[in-house]
């Protein structure tokens, strides 16, 4: 609705997890070689960790980006389903489609695939975000894709992608033996204060911003303060402010248009 008033091509808040608008702080930017280096080199079991809206599907959608025409992928979004759903899942993820309602038959199925892909130079890479969500069962399941080996190399690289309750889950006795494959971990903590700046600055840049928008130091520190350094948090906040400007018909933005933001998205009455 504002972009037209700004200049925008585009809505640069927009909460979906568009690689083209990461923001390479030193902490993503640490994340996304982590899980690249991961995968390149074949370790098997990857797990980056941070709180809701940190920017961990993002960084791993830019990942994906990134692997060449080598490499072959199954994003899992939803790993709350049975062993034999995720199964289910992952093959259709690879473009695979089994003649058997069976984990077993999955499994057969995936083992020729990986083999096939491997003699043909290609490597595969299953990524589970939202993984925190996995019960125990399916954590094992997991564990035991990884066996899917030759004498040579591991057939599949496995991204888990979860919150911090996922290192807790990880933690438990009856998970060791996937938490001691677990070779690559980052934990993706919030932007300070002055990366808070930069990134709202880079989206406006990647949305068209030609110089308005303005936020004011005071503007900043308040989203910084209303977020904690959490990207989705900063959007949120960020978006309301600019729908203030667009109605009051100023690109500038100060302390007073981020106090409404903020009051409109906890609710308040104002």
């Amino acid at each position: 609705m504002y972009n037209e008033f700004y200049g925008f091509r585009e809505n640069p808040f927009n909460i979906t997890p568009d690689p083209r608008f990461l923001f390479f702080s030193d902490k993503h930017r640490e994340a996304f070689n982590h899980v690249l280096f991961g995968i390149r080199e074949r370790k098997g079991f990857i797990q980056i960790t941070g709180e809701v809206g940190a920017g961990k599907t993002t960084v791993c959608r830019a990942i994906l980006s990134e692997l060449g025409p080598t490499y072959r992928t199954a994003l899992v979004l939803n790993p709350m389903v049975t062993a034999t759903q995720l199964m289910r899942t992952i093959l259709v993820e690879l473009g695979l489609e089994a003649r058997k309602v069976d984990r077993t038959a999955y499994i057969e199925l995936l083992n020729r695939y990986l083999l096939d892909q491997a003699a043909a130079g290609h490597d595969v890479v299953l990524l589970i975000d939202e993984a925190q969500d996995l019960e125990a069962e399916l954590l094992e399941q997991v564990r035991l894709l990884s066996n899917l080996e030759t004498d040579q190399r591991k057939l599949l690289q496995i991204v888990l992608i979860g919150q911090p309750e996922l290192r807790e889950k990880l933690n438990h006795r009856s998970l060791r033996q996937l938490r001691q494959r677990i070779t690559v971990r980052y934990h993706l903590s919030p932007l300070d204060r002055f990366e808070t700046e930069r990134y709202i600055g880079h989206r406006l840049r990647v949305a068209g911003a030609d110089g308005r928008p303005s936020f004011s130091s005071w503007a900043i520190r308040r989203v910084h303060r209303y977020s904690g350094g959490v990207p989705r948090l900063i959007n949120a906040v960020c978006d309301k402010a600019l729908l203030y400007g667009y109605v009051n018909g100023t690109y500038a933005l100060d302390g007073r248009a981020i106090g409404k933001a903020i009051r409109e998205l906890e609710g308040e009455v104002a």
